[in-house]
């Protein structure tokens, strides 16, 4: 890793020497590079194909642990079963304490809890099992990530190795628990999706990815299905050491799969049972949220790419507003000392590297995009079904991630056919239940679903183009000439996703069948709502416009919730009236006053003081002093 960080400057003086301007990016191939070419940049590439024969088999093997058939053997067993137990380091995070109690063996740590009377520092090495294998499996994670990053995986002369690497990761990845995922993604895949040259997508990324893709969908439906649904929160219970044979007979049926993703495939040896419940809460919402940030990365929402947006739409504004101080001066939250010279749009120094840099990503970024969403039916299907069900699961991070990813998701594919069922019914139909259900958790991200809504109603149904995520006025299409009435023409950014995309020319009647069928709505509501988003296309009255509606329709349905358990309803319960944003224009805005007199303790002190010296103040004639 660190000869890795050395060649860096190395690949950036190669880059400038090759650098192309931006208008000759659709004739630039972004191919790979042969092994002896990367070796000019950093020397220690030659010794990949040496070693990742070993590499592969030693991941293949330290997965295979976690396979249901050893670890029915291992379960049974009263000292083994420990090996897929996890650390008394990964026990204490999930304490969240502020570690100044002395961290795992200090005052409240976990050291000797997940087997019972014995840590690491003690001569019995069955506490320190769970460690190393952490220590294995995140090694060859990060050294897959390092062949990706150093572009060797891509290479013409390991072509003959990149079969075995598909078949370990589509063989293993049933079996890994959360965790095992969560860092597969951090350090493989976050470097894989970005380090791949555009020409092997196909050959490349979509073995990977797409089966890894697959199976995240079924595994988070069976991660949330017990949050969801109030009957089947005890799948959630992690397995103790009194479960282990219990748990052993169960790995060896079908049901196995069902019951391992709903605790996390957590096994908590003998930690007691508020941290172990925790723990399979912190593993839940991590795997969504990592899920989350991975598509991000990839589309250019979040990261290195989503800077070069930004740098662009920085030099655009410059332009212009005939202002070159623009591309001088970072954002007013942070401090730059860079005068005169240029700077990204997060305020970073701009070398004279950065302009190459941005034009191989601005190739590869918006490749992957239509590559991901477009090229590819199988993945991009299980990457819309896996966005469109994490709107649907109560974490608030996940589900403000994934709206961005939805307006990435429309302004790609929303003119396509293919894709109305999806986007106009399902996606439409969570989002529209979000705020109609108006729970707990969505307080606060009201706007965010209004948002969405508004952007599948205005490309699907009324034929108006939008701003990329959702934003600026809606911008009507006209009719389309020689075709039957109620065809739009298509917008002229349809192929340029990053600057708003197209829209549906022949629209879909499903969003505005949805929003007639909800309560206390009707056909007549629907085509009042529509005549009003034509007349008044600015992003703010549209959106107030479906709130007003969407409010009618929270109205009637209050009283229809059927509450489960009382942790339950804090979660999925009916937001009231002071928390809804449904109902804002409606609460009284002023501020009461407080019913008692406010008193300082400063002035308490200070009145007690002058009581005090009253007190002891000389009386009559004394008072003089005589």
């Amino acid at each position: 890793k660190r000869c890795n960080e050395a060649s860096r400057p190395r690949y950036r003086e190669f880059l400038l020497q090759q650098q192309q301007p931006f208008a000759t990016l659709e004739n630039q191939q972004d191919i790979p590079s042969p092994l002896s070419e990367l070796a000019l940049l950093d020397p220690f590439v030659l010794l990949w194909p040496k070693f990742l024969p070993a590499l592969l088999q030693t991941l293949d093997l330290s997965l295979t642990v976690w396979s249901p058939n050893v670890q029915s053997v291992l379960l049974k067993h009263d000292v083994q079963r420990f090996v897929l137990a996890i650390s008394d380091d990964e026990a204490y995070l999930a304490k969240k304490l502020d570690g100044k109690s002395g961290g795992v063996f200090g005052e409240g740590g976990t050291a000797g809890s997940v087997v019972e009377g014995w840590d690491r520092r003690d001569l019995n090495l069955t506490p320190r099992w769970s460690g190393w294998f952490n220590e294995l499996r995140n090694t060859c994670f990060q050294l897959l990530g390092l062949l990706a990053a150093q572009r060797v995986l891509f290479c013409p002369e390991l072509s003959c190795l990149f079969p075995r690497l598909v078949e370990i990761i589509s063989k293993t990845v049933p079996w890994m628990e959360h965790r095992h995922l969560t860092q597969l993604l951090k350090q493989f895949y976050d470097i894989l999706l970005l380090s791949c040259p555009a020409s092997l997508y196909n050959s490349h990324l979509s073995p990977l990815l797409q089966p890894v893709m697959e199976h995240i969908v079924y595994r988070l439906e069976k991660t949330w299905d017990p949050i969801l649904n109030t009957q089947l929160q005890a799948a959630t219970k992690p397995v103790f050491t009194k479960d282990c044979l219990q748990t052993a007979a169960l790995a060896s049926t079908d049901a196995w799969y069902a019951s391992y993703y709903a605790r996390a495939g957590l096994v908590v040896g003998d930690l007691d049972a508020d941290t172990a419940e925790a723990l399979v809460e912190k593993h839940r919402v991590d795997l969504s949220r990592t899920v989350g940030d991975m598509l991000q990365t990839a589309l250019a929402l979040k990261g290195d790419w989503a800077l070069v947006l930004a740098n662009l739409a920085k030099e655009d504004l410059a332009v212009r507003k005939n202002d070159p101080t623009k591309l001088t001066t970072g954002p007013r939250t942070r401090i730059s000392d860079n005068a005169g010279s240029k700077v990204n749009a997060d305020g970073t120094k701009r070398s004279e590297s950065h302009e190459a840099l941005d034009a191989k990503k601005y190739l590869r970024l918006r490749s992957l995009c239509r590559f991901m969403l477009l090229e590819d039916a199988r993945l991009a299907g299980s990457i819309v079904q896996c966005v469109v069900r994490c709107l649907y699961f109560p974490d608030a991070y996940t589900c403000r991630r994934c709206a961005r990813i939805c307006h990435r998701i429309l302004e790609t594919v929303a003119w396509n056919p293919q894709y109305t069922q999806m986007l106009g019914e399902e996606m439409f139909l969570v989002v529209v239940k979000n705020v109609v259900q108006e729970p707990k958790w969505m307080v606060g991200m009201e706007w965010d679903m209004i948002n969405i809504i508004r952007d599948v109603y205005c490309r699907l149904v009324l034929g108006q183009s939008l701003l990329p995520g959702g934003q600026g006025p809606g911008m009507q299409q006209p009719q389309a000439k020689n075709h039957l009435g109620g065809t739009f023409e298509q917008a002229k950014s349809v192929q340029d996703p990053l600057n708003g995309g197209g829209i549906l020319t022949v629209p879909s009647d499903s969003p505005r069948r949805i929003l007639a069928s909800l309560p206390g709505i009707g056909e007549n509501t629907v085509i009042e709502m529509e005549m009003a988003l034509k007349k008044k296309q600015s992003a703010k009255d549209q959106k107030d416009i479906l709130r007003d509606l969407l409010r009618v329709a929270a109205e009637h349905t209050k009283g229809m919730d059927n509450h489960g358990s009382s942790r339950h309803d804090q979660t999925f319960g009916r937001a009231i009236q002071e928390e809804s944003l449904l109902f804002q224009n409606k609460t009284n805005k002023t501020v009461p006053d407080i019913p008692e007199k406010l008193h300082k303790k400063k002035k308490k002190k200070k009145n007690g003081n002058n009581n005090n010296n009253k007190n002891n103040e000389p009386r009559g004639l004394a008072a003089f002093g005589l």
